[in-house]
């Protein structure tokens, strides 16, 4: 399954008609009934005009997701606008003001099964919502100690992404890898996407040693950067090793460091000592790994309440301000519940 968003800029009203044709069509594809098709409609006509109408523009990246219990579509709406001052506010139905992106916000969240915002005055502000194909969906909570969510994007122009994520559970915990395949298109794809495979399949819980796996096995493709990131929960502490540049980082409340990866290419060139960086693992914790497709120069705590957001709304937080658009970027967000 492709897990990789498609980016519109949404700067003209002409835009509107085309994005909501394509979306529809693709609700249809995932099985949604001709009334829910229309209600996607709906929370899409409204996004677009209100980017256009209050936010002088944006940006809405959107997904189909296939499960098995229910098919979706994730939307996410990011602008640098004025912002809302109070967002629970402007929730009802009918609000609005010319000052604040306001119209329809009430519907979009009455239609949709999972609707968050984030905004600061004059900032802008992040909308992420989730459309399953029965309006009546209760969205599951996680089964497990990690709640995450990741947004990747294609480096513009190209059809695939050559990053790659992927959250395995284990019988110990959870691991997971975040990569990045040398440049970008279908050569770089591949390189990610067999790491995937690989990692999938190994049995390790040593991060060090499932990288030397993992070089061992895309020696003929282009190469890549990842990092993993394995838990434990009986010795309650993280492993780490990365090798390339993949950041990594884990906040406890207030502090937060990032960790250093090896220097090298894994299928081509990497070090022959690899040890672990261990961590403690508590509650309450936020990792954030990303591609270079983000700067690295960001603090979450330069943001008012940031931390009190779900994953999604965090990963399109730090991708709305720090998008390079020079290269595919993937940014993966995981709290600790």
């Amino acid at each position: 399954m492709d897990n990789t968003f498609s980016v519109y800029k949404i700067d003209d009203r002409s835009l509107i008609a085309f994005i909501k044709r394509e979306i529809h069509n693709l609700a249809l594809q995932l099985g949604f009934s001709p009334h829910r098709a229309a209600e996607t409609d709906i929370i899409v006509a409204e996004l677009t005009s209100n980017l256009i109408k209050y936010a002088s523009g944006g940006e809405l990246l959107y997904r189909a997701h296939f499960n098995d219990d229910h098919n979706e579509i994730e939307i996410y709406c990011l602008d640098k606008g004025q912002g809302i001052e109070n967002t629970a506010k402007i929730m009802n139905d009918g609000y609005s003001t010319s000052n604040t992106l306001g119209q329809g916000l009430g519907a979009i969240k009455r239609l949709s099964n999972d609707f968050q915002i984030y905004s600061i005055k004059g900032w802008g502000t992040v909308q992420y919502i989730k459309i399953c194909d029965k309006s009546d969906f209760l969205i599951p909570l996680p089964t497990n100690e990690l709640n995450f969510s990741a947004l990747s994007v294609n480096y513009p122009g190209e059809k695939v992404c050559g990053d790659g994520y992927y959250v395995k559970q284990t019988k110990r915990g959870f691991q997971i890898f975040v990569g990045d395949g040398l440049g970008h298109g279908v050569h770089a794809q591949e390189a990610v996407q067999q790491a995937i495979k690989v990692f999938k399949q190994s049995g390790d819980s040593d991060p060090c040693a499932i990288l030397r796996g993992i070089h061992d096995q895309v020696k003929k493709t282009r190469g890549l950067v990842a990092t993993i990131a394995s838990v434990d929960y009986k010795s309650e502490h993280w492993s780490l090793c990365g090798i390339g540049n993949i950041n990594t980082r884990i906040h406890n409340g207030l502090e937060n460091k990032t960790y250093t990866p090896y220097n090298g290419i894994i299928g081509h060139n990497i070090p022959r000592t690899l040890n672990n960086t261990l961590v403690p693992y508590q509650k309450h914790q936020i990792i954030v790994m990303h591609s270079d497709g983000l700067r690295t120069r960001w603090n979450l705590n330069d943001l008012t309440s940031i931390i009190k957001q779900n994953p999604s709304v965090i990963a399109a937080t730090l991708y709305k301000d720090n998008v390079r658009g020079t290269d595919d970027a993937t940014v993966l967000v995981g709290k600790i519940i």
